[in-house]
C-alpha cells in the first residue's frame, strides 16, 4: 500500500472536482443546444467560450509563447487528435445525456477511458511507456461495464420525456430521438 502526501491528496481532490464539473458541462450544453437549434452550434459556442476564458489565463499566469518550429511539422499526426477528441466528446455528451441519462453516459465514458487507457499502457501506444495490464485491472473495467448493465436493466424503465412542453419536439430533440 502506498502512502499519500498532503499535496498528493490535494491533487486527488482537485481531480474529483474536475470530474464533478463534467456533468454540469454536459447538461448545460444540452440545454444550450436546444436553444440554439442544433448540437453542433452548442459545441461551437462552448469551445469559443473556452477560448475566451483560456486566453486571459495565459496572460495572467504569464505563460511563455508556444515554441513554433519546423520540428512541429515532423511530429506524428496523432498529436493533433486532442482537439478533435474534445469536440467529439462535447458533442456526444450534449446529444446522449438527454437520451440515455447522465449516469449511464458518464459511467460508459469512464469505462471507455479505462479500456483505451489499458490498451495504451499495455502496448505503449502514443509514446507512453509499456506497462502490461494485469488481470485485476481488466476485471475492474469489466465490473464498471457490468454496473452499467445492472443500472440499465434493473427495475422499471420509464421513457425519457424530451418534449419541450409545447407538444412538439425541437430539432435537437428530434436528432436525439433518432
Amino acid at each position: 500500500m502506498t502512502t499519500l502526501s498532503l499535496s498528493g491528496i490535494a491533487l486527488i481532490i482537485c481531480a474529483f472536482f474536475a470530474g464533478a464539473i463534467v456533468p454540469v458541462q454536459a447538461v448545460s450544453n444540452a440545454v444550450l443546444a436546444r436553444h440554439l437549434g442544433h448540437p453542433l452550434w452548442a459545441s461551437l459556442v462552448s469551445l469559443l467560450i473556452s477560448i475566451i476564458v483560456l486566453a486571459p489565463l495565459l496572460l495572467i499566469f504569464k505563460v511563455p509563447k508556444p515554441v513554433l518550429s519546423a520540428d512541429l511539422l515532423h511530429q506524428p499526426l496523432w498529436i493533433w487528435l486532442g482537439g478533435i477528441a474534445g469536440m467529439l466528446y462535447l458533442t456526444s455528451a450534449l446529444i446522449l445525456v438527454p437520451k440515455i441519462g447522465g449516469i449511464t453516459f458518464f459511467v460508459m465514458v469512464i469505462a471507455g477511458q479505462l479500456a483505451i487507457s489499458a490498451l495504451i499502457e499495455h502496448f505503449g501506444l502514443f509514446g507512453m511507456p509499456k506497462q502490461p495490464v494485469q488481470i485485476a485491472k481488466l476485471a475492474g473495467i469489466g465490473l464498471v461495464i457490468a454496473g452499467v448493465l445492472v443500472m440499465q436493466f434493473a427495475g422499471e424503465k420509464k421513457p425519457r420525456d424530451t418534449d419541450n412542453g409545447a407538444g412538439k419536439s425541437t430539432q435537437v430533440e428530434q436528432i436525439i430521438k433518432r
